[in-house]
């Protein structure tokens, strides 16, 4: 049985598969295969544990490769404090909300007030939020985490997937905060951007 763990982004899923690293029965990997493409991307081995925020984007070939015969983990949080990390987070390279901002939305975020990218990243996460709860309106085997409950509803996930090895260190490595965002300006960053766009309108 494959287990993928679905969610916004910003949700703890790095901390949640450190924690499944001590299942025995199931491998468990962060982002492994968010950069392949075709049916490489979705070559995932069996008894496996794959948290991976971009799958939110790949629902419909997730659904044709995997559909009802994998166990699903909806991973939330907050999604105010989910858009406030993303918007720290938005000229970190190949960050998701100003792909988002840029590419979908076509509104630059170099021209974005701090509020309007606080704005759109909820909007992306409103946005993930209901196209992950339309993908399992209809999958047998799925459980809702909150991250901020973690530690009383990891147990419910554990039993649920009939989960072997040590629980309680599990348990305990979720105490252990991972890839935290850091508020920061960027300024260098944004210079760079502005003078690669600048470049390739007059080149």
């Amino acid at each position: 049985m494959n287990v993928f763990v679905l969610c916004t982004g910003r949700t703890g899923s790095v901390s949640f598969i450190k924690a499944c690293e001590h299942i025995d029965n199931f491998t468990a990997d962060h982002e492994s295969r968010s950069h392949l493409n075709g049916k490489e991307r979705f070559d995932f081995p069996d008894q496996h544990i794959e948290a991976d925020n971009r799958l939110s984007w790949d629902l419909g070939r997730l659904d044709k490769h995997f559909g009802k015969d994998a166990f699903y983990v909806h991973l939330t949080r907050d999604h105010n404090k989910v858009a406030e990390s993303y918007a720290k987070r938005v000229y970190y390279p190949n960050n998701i909300v100003k792909a988002y901002c840029d590419g979908i939305k076509k509104n630059p975020t170099e021209k974005l007030s701090k509020e309007e990218i606080y704005k759109y990243s909820l909007d992306m996460v409103m946005n993930i939020e209901s196209s992950i709860e339309f993908f399992l309106k209809d999958k047998p085997n799925q459980i809702k985490i909150d991250i901020d409950a973690i530690h009383t509803e990891f147990p419910e996930f554990w039993t649920a997937i009939k989960a072997k090895g040590n629980m309680k260190l599990a348990v305990k490595t979720l105490n252990k905060r991972h890839n935290i965002s850091r508020k920061k300006s960027f300024f260098w960053y944004r210079l760079k951007i502005n003078t690669l766009r600048a470049f390739k309108s007059i080149s």
